[in-house]
């Protein structure tokens, strides 16, 4: 049997979402966690997104295969959260359909970054979840900024590239909005993402928010197919995983995960 587990966890504490030993992780945590309660040697998940360092999440996804003899019931939630620390808590855990892979059977990744770009929004109570920036935004040009970037495109500018990994994206969504309590958030969506590149487009497009850089740049950056030292990569605690989008049934399951497979092995 497959389990689905949602959760949320504020990463301020954690060294990133994957086990690394000695460290303090949130896939560790929760694999341990699931140890202890179903009462297994081990259990190991695979999650829809590998946040960094110090990053959050409202919506991550992951899976959990069952090994044979172990079984589930409706207090598991209870009983997860009972052992969890505070700063992980499981929001839903179901009996997976057919075919779902938290990872590969995942169309969409969404994540917010917050900004407060006014003294008066510079609130010490939230501090580990937004960062401050010392200057007024201009949202309209940073939305501006944003429309080149769109759609099926190499990131390799705004991504801390890997060996053997490609750096071509799906950018679904990028733009900027205020929330009603006036901070600037930023929303992304893409098929996924690499490492970096959430907090590297955010940061040229602050460059151009608060006038250090003219809209056009963000475009420059992206046609020049390499890191640009000028683009910074925003510091984590400002950056949350949303929410992560899948298909609505079982054949679109299979599908979305039998192409994002094949899709990493043409690289590999």
């Amino acid at each position: 049997m497959r389990l689905r587990i949602d959760l949320s966890y504020d990463g301020t504490d954690f060294r990133g979402w994957a086990t690394q030993p000695a460290l303090r992780t949130v896939q560790g945590t929760l694999e341990a966690a699931l140890a202890t309660v179903l009462r297994v040697p081990e259990a190991r998940v695979v999650c829809a997104g590998r946040t960094d360092t110090g990053v959050h999440a409202r919506g991550q996804v992951v899976h959990l295969d069952l090994p044979d003899g172990a079984s589930h019931d409706d207090r598991l939630l209870r009983r997860l959260n009972g052992v969890l620390p505070a700063d992980v808590r499981v929001r839903a855990v179901e009996e997976a359909p057919d075919g779902f892979d938290a990872r590969f059977s995942a169309t969409w990744r969404r994540y917010a970054y917050r900004v407060a770009d006014r003294p008066g929004l510079v609130d010490p109570l939230i501090r580990g979840h937004v960062l401050a920036w010392p200057r007024p935004l201009d949202l309209d040009a940073m939305n501006a900024a944003c429309q080149p970037l769109l759609g099926l495109q190499d990131f390799a500018s705004f991504c801390k590239q890997r060996a053997g990994a490609t750096t071509v994206r799906t950018l679904l969504d990028l733009s900027w909005s205020r929330a009603e309590d006036g901070l600037a958030v930023a929303t992304v969506r893409a098929d996924a993402f690499c490492h970096h590149m959430v907090r590297s487009l955010v940061g040229c497009l602050l460059a151009v928010g608060d006038g250090r850089r003219t809209p056009d740049w963000a475009a420059a950056v992206l046609g020049a197919a390499q890191r640009d030292p000028a683009v910074a990569v925003v510091p984590a605690h400002g950056l949350v995983l949303e929410e992560v989008g899948y298909p609505g049934d079982v054949s679109g399951l299979l599908a979305q995960a039998e192409r994002a497979r094949a899709k990493r092995e043409s690289l590999s």
